[in-house]
């Protein structure tokens, strides 16, 4: 009767994508009420994908609302994936998968990093997106990192 309930929480663990470590952030314009607005950097590492760290930038709003948690962030934000290791691929890894979402708002508004597998190419391609339930949003970036040999041949 409980087998359920676990069997659901173990794929919910399994498939969660990266959780992101605060490299720093830097104030782009100052409030005098609340918290200044921000840029800030996270890194993550590609959770399928040993070998793989990729660093994404957000803008931050402060503000009143912004101190609060109740602004919504803008969706700018850029992403720059690297070779930080030996890659190991899976043996089956998807075409398409999300390593990393990040809620933007308190409603409906998150930063997502999907995983794309270019076989032809031998390259992780990562895609940055703004997910906005309602009205979506066009905002992207792009990284790319071919699976090559790591250190000295």
């Amino acid at each position: 009767m409980h087998k359920k309930p676990t069997l659901l929480l173990a794929l919910t663990l399994l498939s969660t994508p990266a959780l992101a470590e605060k490299i720093g952030c830097v104030t782009t314009e100052w409030k005098l009420i609340g918290a200044n607005h921000k840029v800030c950097v996270e890194s993550f590492a590609d959770p399928k994908v040993p070998g793989v760290t990729c660093h994404v930038s957000q803008a931050r709003t402060g503000g009143v609302s912004g101190s609060f948690g109740l602004a919504q962030d803008p969706s700018q934000f850029s992403l720059a994936c690297r070779q930080t290791g030996p890659i190991t691929l899976p043996d089956k890894l998807p075409k398409e998968a999300t390593v990393f979402t990040e809620d933007t708002s308190i409603f409906f508004k998150e930063t997502r990093v999907i995983r794309l597998w270019d076989e032809a190419n031998r390259t992780l391609v990562y895609l940055a997106i703004s997910r906005k339930l309602i009205d979506g949003a066009p905002a992207n970036s792009i990284s790319t990192v071919p699976v090559m040999p790591w250190g000295p041949r």
